[in-house]
């Protein structure tokens, strides 16, 4: 265990004494419980040491009536997967499993999570294979109306409307808080996305502060649109059904003006209407082009990298970490994001993973240990996608001023 993590799960630990006036104890987390009380700490079973295996444990914690429940992951450390598969902890309003708030794995820290009312569950499974530290998470108890600096957010379900940071546009939103919104429009109609001022604290990677859209209601990763920060508005979004969430995190160091954006309920489109063919004695002789399948096709990329960087959903400039496997995917180590899109990229302290497939085996060839620049579309699953006319290329130092210019290009 690393003196970091030491210190954290002492400090935490004192803290909750000190709360709680407890006498000077040693603090061992079991599997599940229930909690109750103006506050707490639960953490995974023997925290901090590695979680046993196929295991199922849940933590009910109450607050006093008329209060809601606020928890904040000081740390997490499960096993790693785009869909949290494996190993997870879910959050649930209320203390059965009905609604969820959010599912977490690999070393993703959520912002606080906010109940609606003053009961909340928590829940961790793992299976039979890779384990990690586990979680340790603290709760309090607040008032339902505090909408201030900590408790901003809510449901939006009226045709038209508009949410912002808190303290939008007197001065820049607090450090440390966490907003999420959940759009609900009527079935069959879809949400269109706008926003109009855009200024949150820069990162190539938007590790820091962020604004993150999931498609449905809730936080997903197989179904997030996008994560967002620095100071140019996202493209306008739609969503794909009549659900959207959004979440805006900062940190606990530098802040910026914020954002306020609109949305408004639209039909979907409906499909054309086919009509009834025409009868007509007009023959002709010409026969239909043959098309060449997909994977017989000429292996070689086309455009450059300034054609292509707008049509692609992502551009990553990534060193390859495993031969290709049987299914055509290949896991990259990350040396660079210039557009994420709805790439799924995994991060474990400061080192950055992501899933590509190359759809045609060997078309274009991908080798272990090599560098490249890697455009391409993605999958439902968040993998990136490479095709035969995909532009890849081996990637050199002297290529990076040409995709910097790109990235601060608007498409």
């Amino acid at each position: 265990m690393s003196q970091r993590l030491t210190v954290l799960v002492i400090c935490l630990l004192l803290a909750a004494r000190s709360s709680a006036q407890q006498p000077n104890e040693r603090h061992q987390f079991t599997c599940g419980g229930n909690l109750t009380g103006e506050s707490g700490v639960l953490g995974s079973e023997g925290f901090p040491g590695v979680y046993p295996p196929n295991s199922k444990c849940s933590w009910k914690i109450t607050v006093p009536e008329g209060k809601v429940v606020v928890l904040s992951f000081r740390f997490i450390d499960l096993e790693s997967d785009n869909l949290c598969r494996y190993d997870f902890v879910d959050v649930y309003n209320g203390h059965s499993n009905g609604q969820r708030i959010g599912r977490f794995c690999g070393t993703f820290r959520p912002g606080a999570l906010v109940s609606s009312s003053n009961k909340m569950l928590v829940q961790m499974v793992s299976d039979a294979n890779t384990a990690g530290n586990g979680f340790i998470a603290m709760f309090s108890a607040a008032k339902p109306n505090e909408r201030g600096d900590q408790y901003c957010g809510g449901r939006l379900d009226k045709p038209i409307g508009s949410f912002k940071t808190p303290n939008w546009p007197e001065r820049d939103y607090p450090a440390g808080v966490t907003c999420s919104w959940h759009i609900l429009a009527p079935k069959h109609q879809v949400i269109e996305l706008k926003f109009e001022k855009f200024d949150v604290e820069r990162d190539n990677y938007c590790r820091y502060d962020y604004v993150a859209i999931f498609n449905g209601a809730e936080m997903n990763d197989a179904k997030r649109i996008g994560k967002f920060c620095g100071d140019s508005p996202p493209a306008p979004i739609v969503s794909d059904k009549n659900e959207l969430y959004i979440q805006f995190l900062s940190d606990l160091s530098l802040t910026a003006d914020g954002f306020i954006a609109h949305y408004k309920f639209r039909p979907k489109k409906l499909p054309p209407t086919t009509l009834a063919p025409v009868t007509t004695t007009t023959t002709t002789t010409t026969s239909p082009k043959p098309t060449v399948p997909l994977c017989q096709q000429k292996c070689r990329r086309t455009g450059t990298l300034e054609s292509n960087y707008c049509s692609s959903n992502f551009v990553i400039t990534c060193t390859v970490l495993t031969a290709l496997s049987k299914g055509g995917s290949v896991t990259v180590s990350i040396i660079n994001v210039y557009k994420e899109g709805t790439l799924a990229i995994q991060q474990a302290g400061k080192s950055m993973s992501a899933k590509i497939v190359v759809v045609c085996k060997h078309c274009p060839m991908i080798r272990r240990g090599l560098n490249y620049i890697i455009m391409g579309q993605v999958d439902e699953e968040g993998r990136g996608k490479v095709f035969p006319n995909s532009f890849v290329m081996n990637f050199k130092t002297k290529n990076q001023k040409m995709l910097t210019t790109l990235k601060n290009k608007r498409c």
